[in-house]
């Protein structure tokens, strides 16, 4: 994933959920609607979510120094698992809260007009950021399914930003429901369900962000075709005889480390060997450009048969 194309989807959703929470917060006050304002407090979450996930790509940026000798990629890894964290903490939580607050007092929705306005034009200026937020995806999702993609993608922010569009926008239809229910029937506990509608969206949606990006956080290595076109540079080396065995790691969203045990001839002299490694260096670049750190060991071949 293309680091600008997800600060494009970022920003578009921070300038959508900024507006949209002022509007949210305005139209709860009005109408005293627990599903407005569990809907404020969500933009508000979100807001700051976005925040994290620029700051996060901004400090991942740092060049690497004696202490991180592999640079600071991975905090992109752990601003994602923080939204996660705030999402569930600060949006999930308190909506749930907010929803049995109002089962066990419910009030009728006062002023619905306010409450309409805004999730329509809340609605639209979300969807104008999904819309965003697909369109940058599809440029790097390729032919894998959306699941798929939220689950194999070593870039964070877009299936961060996707998915909590896309919550955003069901949490907008669960508080219409909720509103227009409570104006129909006169009853303040369909709002209060709505609200409870909202904040188990958003703890669903939270929990499997959190499932995710702890993987990336704790260390995932490289997609299995990546590591297949990385094997095939090796063993398209002339001075290598195979590969042993090998390992990979994500030190970073673009950045993946290499490092190999690879078999050679035992006749070969040192410089035949040292020009083999920077031959095998070269065409596992050339293969895969993310392939940063490169780590290769040579050895003789002791199991020819077992290859």
């Amino acid at each position: 994933m293309s680091a600008s194309g997800g600060t494009k989807a970022i920003v578009a959703a921070l300038a959508a959920n900024l507006s949209i929470a002022v509007a949210k917060f305005v139209a709860a006050a009005f109408t005293g609607s627990s599903s407005m304002l569990a809907e404020g407090i969500h933009s508000v979450a979100d807001s700051g979510n976005q925040a994290l996930l620029l700051l996060g790509g901004k400090r991942a940026k740092r060049e690497k120094d004696q202490k991180h000798p592999f640079g600071y990629g991975r905090e992109r890894y752990f601003y994602a698992f923080v939204v996660a964290v705030v999402l569930f903490a600060i949006g999930a939580l308190f909506s749930l809260y907010e929803g049995v607050h109002k089962l066990s007092d419910p009030h009728p929705v006062d002023a619905p007009q306010w409450a309409f306005g805004v999730l329509i034009f809340a609605i639209v200026a979300e969807a104008f950021s999904f819309r965003t937020a697909i369109k940058e995806s599809n440029a790097v999702r390729g032919k894998q399914s959306w699941m798929a993609f939220i689950r194999r993608s070593k870039s964070p922010e877009l299936p961060v930003i996707v998915l909590e569009d896309l919550g955003a926008l069901l949490g907008l239809i669960f508080a219409l429901f909720g509103v227009t229910m409570a104006v129909i029937t006169g009853d303040g506990r369909w709002d209060a369900v709505g609200t409870l509608m909202i904040g188990v969206l958003l703890a669903v949606i939270s929990i499997v962000l959190a499932i995710e990006t702890k993987s990336l956080l704790v260390g995932e290595g490289a997609a299995p075709e990546m590591e297949t076109q990385i094997r095939a540079a090796l063993d398209a080396t002339p001075q290598v005889d195979r590969v042993i065995h090998m390992r990979t790691l994500h030190i970073g969203p673009e950045e993946l480390l290499v490092a190999a045990k690879i078999a050679v001839t035992h006749h070969d002299t040192a410089a035949e060997v040292a020009a083999g490694i920077d031959e095998a260096e070269r065409r596992i670049r050339e293969a895969v450009p993310i392939a940063r750190v490169i780590y290769l060991e040579p050895d003789l071949d002791r199991t020819p048969s077992n290859a």
